[in-house]
């Protein structure tokens, strides 16, 4: 057993001293940086003073034991709890802190609120920029604007300084930022409501509701405090519905029958045309095909127009349908909204709802009345409206264009050829060749309306010899019209000018002269008459050989031609 003198312990060494004063440093170090309880000893102007032990006193201003909108309540004595910054100062006291207490016991509090997803109580307390301030209970958050409720709030008054719920969205502590949402936590206790009243309703349900908002696909109807459904602007009425203003007003109370509950997001759809027949059923029988009914047009696209033949019931006149002969016009041009007009069912489709209507089935086709008024083979005078590669179009009545071909424009030259003579504005007389109301096609004919000069050839066949005037010159022989003025031309080669190959001169000719040739060839297919000078001069040497000589007569071949010229002399 180790005996202590009394010396030893009343006059303790300078180690021993030492060891007591690291050991009584160290103790005052570990307050440092913490929260401590300390008793209120005085209150003064401004200033609270505080003994947090260790024979140390520190100073606290008064304010920072008030919260927002309440003044402080602290009296001598009182324990409180405060943030030892640093145990002695230069004028040795403790630097200590109340607010930063609150803070520190705050942040620990609400971290674990953070984590656990919990909700936290506060009050909001001033605005600033984009948001207000929130006092969590030591801690101040941002509440940003979009989040203080599901619908923008015009004023925050009656949400100042009462405590209520919000959720911690984010919390940063080594920048000290905290934001909090009031709006998620509304959406969570409306969630919760919706889902308890949805419980309540059934698809087919009928029930009274209140329009809260109006967009332009449709409303928002209130069945119950927080629940809402979607009344879409084609569920209003079995009529067409431009704009659900035009049917419902804000704070409207109507009836409306519940299409469509979604079980997941609970969104319910909702309906008033539901609430009345389907004017749909049976329409095939009310509207037969062909049969003619008086309507108003309601809606006009490119494509066509709308026509309502009765409330609910539309069907679509197609462009190609609105008039017989204006093709490529706007609808627009043809009728107009709200207009009173005649249409015939041309398709029904039940199960699509569609009708198709005509408007120019309602009206004389102007296509039939020509075919009466002009049968094929009657001649007619129009002005020429168009010229294209393969033709010209001629405007007839009615705004109707008739097509003259390059093959119909000219008997003798080609198409290409002949419609250089011709140009837009132009007066041309033509002749119909064919009229086909159901493809709204009229075929006419220039060259028609003269005669045929194929027509002038009559019984002239191969072999006959003909009469011919002669027309051009050209380098390759000589082009020639048979039988007069109105003959069909043909064009002799160099090579049957004459049997004489010194006379195969087509510069011996001049237009005008009369000439005799022989046809040696007639294709009606391609309108071609072979004719040729040299043929008839053989044809008619041999000829006068076999009546004027023979083999064994001794007469020259002159003196058979000379008595052959003379004998046709003398029958002229």
């Amino acid at each position: 057993m180790t005996l202590v003198s009394v010396t030893e312990t009343l006059n303790p060494s300078r180690d021993d001293f030492a060891e007591m004063l690291e050991a009584s440093l160290v103790d005052r170090a570990d307050f440092e940086e913490t929260v401590v309880k300390g008793k209120i000893t005085a209150i003064e102007k401004d200033v609270v003073v505080i003994d947090v032990g260790l024979k140390t006193e520190g100073r606290v201003p008064v304010k920072e034991f008030s919260q927002p909108g309440k003044p402080a309540d602290l009296n001598v004595g009182d324990e409180v709890e405060v943030y030892v910054e640093r145990i002695e100062n230069a004028q040795g006291e403790a630097v200590i802190s109340r607010e930063k207490a609150r803070r520190e016991e705050a942040w620990d509090r609400l971290e674990k609120v953070f984590s656990d997803n919990e909700r936290v109580d506060g009050e909001i307390f001033n605005r600033v920029k984009g948001g207000f301030t929130v006092d969590l209970g030591g801690a101040v958050a941002f509440l940003p604007g979009s989040q203080v409720d599901i619908r923008p709030v015009r004023d925050a008054g009656p949400l100042m300084n009462i405590p209520q719920p919000f959720r911690i969205l984010k919390m940063d502590k080594r920048r000290g930022n905290i934001v909090v949402s009031r709006r998620s936590i509304l959406e969570e206790d409306r969630a919760e409501h919706r889902q308890e009243v949805v419980k309540d309703l059934n698809e087919g349900d009928e029930r009274d509701g209140v329009v809260k908002n109006i967009t332009d696909y449709g409303a928002f109807v209130e069945l119950a405090p927080g629940v809402d459904g979607l009344l879409h602007v084609t569920d209003m009425s079995w009529s067409r519905v431009n704009h659900p203003t035009e049917v419902l007003n804000v704070n409207d109370t109507i009836r409306v029958k519940i299409i469509k509950i979604n079980p997941e997001t609970h969104r319910i759809s909702l309906g008033i045309k539901q609430l009345s027949p389907d004017p749909w059923e049976g329409v095939a029988a009310k509207y037969p095909l062909d049969a003619k009914f008086s309507g108003k047009v309601t809606n006009i696209t490119d494509y066509g127009a709308f026509v309502e033949l009765e409330d609910g019931i539309e069907g679509l006149v197609h462009v190609s349908e609105m008039s017989w002969v204006k093709k490529n016009v706007h609808p627009g041009k043809i009728v107009s909204t709200s207009q009173e007009v005649e249409v015939m069912v041309l398709e029904v489709d039940e199960s699509k709802r569609r009708i198709s209507l005509g408007l120019k089935q309602c009206l004389d086709n102007p296509w039939e009345r020509f075919a009466e008024e002009h049968p094929v083979g009657s001649v007619l005078e129009g002005e020429i409206k168009n010229i294209t590669e393969f033709g010209l179009f001629v405007g007839l009545n009615e705004d109707m264009d008739g097509m003259v071909h390059l093959s119909d424009l000219d008997w003798n030259r080609s198409g290409e050829e002949a419609i250089q003579d011709y140009e837009k504005g132009q007066m041309v007389k033509a002749k119909v060749l064919d009229v086909d109301p159901e493809k709204e096609r009229i075929s006419l004919g220039v060259k028609q309306v003269g005669s045929d000069p194929m027509e002038a050839i009559g019984e002239i066949k191969r072999g006959d010899d003909v009469t011919c005037t002669v027309t051009a010159i050209e380098t390759g022989g000589i082009e020639v019209q048979i039988s007069g003025d109105d003959g069909p031309k043909a064009f002799i080669r160099k090579s049957d000018l004459s049997k004489e190959r010194s006379e195969q001169r087509p510069d011996r000719f001049a237009v005008g002269d009369k000439i005799d040739a022989r046809v040696t060839g007639i294709d009606t297919k391609t309108r071609r008459i072979n004719v040729s000078i040299k043929a008839r001069e053989v044809a008619e040497e041999k000829e006068a050989v076999q009546q004027f000589g023979s083999a064994d007569s001794g007469a020259s071949l002159g003196d058979i031609l000379g008595a052959a010229l003379k004998e046709k002399e003398d029958k002229d």
